[in-house]
């Protein structure tokens, strides 16, 4: 099984706590096992950590991660942070995007994959 990053803007509220659950599922039926950070880490928000902490577990997942998985359907610094440090890494980069949303040149240029969806249900992550 192929353990994966998933990274995706953060939001205290969890207001996209179900794209994230829709992602652990395609994930998972496609035999992969992910770590997402509000989710793993700090549990929805039940546990709270500084930026240092955070920081550290994120590029330590990442390092031992097969693949990374950015939504850069909201824009925010840290996406690019992790993406940058999974590309620095060599580890493969798959970003992904809503249809419609507009991805920086910055994060094209480190992605293996772009891939827009309307659903999260019609993504494939087949090789």
């Amino acid at each position: 099984m192929k353990n994966v990053y998933f990274g995706i803007k953060y939001h205290p509220d969890n207001r996209n706590r179900n794209v994230i659950e829709e992602f652990e599922q395609s994930f998972l039926q496609h035999g992969m096992k992910s770590y997402c950070v509000v989710r793993d880490m700090e549990f929805w928000g039940k546990q709270e950590f500084s930026a240092q902490e955070i920081m550290q577990e994120t590029f330590s997942k990442i390092d031992s991660s097969d693949l990374v998985v950015i939504d850069v359907s909201e824009k925010g610094v840290g996406l690019g942070i992790e993406a940058g440090y999974a590309k620095a890494k060599g580890i493969k980069l798959i970003i992904t995007a809503k249809n419609g949303v507009e991805i920086s040149t910055t994060i094209l240029g480190t992605a293996d994959q772009i891939i827009k969806y309307e659903t999260v249900s019609e993504i494939s992550f087949s090789n």
